[in-house]
């Protein structure tokens, strides 16, 4: 015994959207709970849901006139949504090559005067030392940092101010 599975929220969504296209009609929620369930196996419990999903996401168009709301979609306006996220797709495709482009050229560049020599080697030997010695250095006066008399004053200005607060 196989229990049946419910459908995906991607299934509804694609079957709802056959509702609209199939009809080439404009809908009220109540209609649309009736249609559902019966021709597209939709749940009446999440047709309101499924809806709203489509409605937010510009593939539904829905109007309040009155007290009533009412839903449609026609196919031609998905052909032209698909068109102009396949327009912007192709903008930012061009974009993405023309920096790339940039960029290459950019490396390009930069490669001149980068030739590996021995000049260079030796350089690049002096600055990882000089690095390192300053890293050295740097740990040493960390560790006398609490010698210093700006943080030696510090620390007795705080002590005393201290001492005061327990006088009272």
């Amino acid at each position: 015994m196989s229990k049946k599975k419910g459908l995906s929220l991607e299934e509804k969504r694609t079957r709802m959207m056959e509702i609209f296209f199939e009809t080439k009609d404009v809908f009220q929620l109540k209609d649309i709970e009736k249609i559902a369930p019966k021709s597209k196996g939709i749940t009446p419990m999440s047709v309101k849901e499924v809806l709203q999903s489509l409605v937010d996401d510009n593939m539904v168009d829905s109007e309040r006139v009155g007290t009533s709301n009412y839903y449609w979609a026609f196919p031609s306006k998905a052909l032209h949504a698909r068109k102009r996220r396949l327009e912007d797709l192709e903008k930012q495709n061009e974009e993405g090559k023309q920096r790339r482009a940039s960029l290459q050229q950019a490396v390009e560049k930069s490669k001149k005067g980068r030739q590996d020599t021995k000049e260079r080697a030796a350089l690049q030997k002096e600055l990882q030392s000089l690095r390192e010695q300053r890293e050295s250095l740097r740990a040493e006066v960390e560790k006398y940092k609490e010698c210093d008399p700006e943080v030696v004053e510090e620390m007795q200005h705080y002590c005393k101010g201290s001492c005061i607060q327990m006088d009272r």
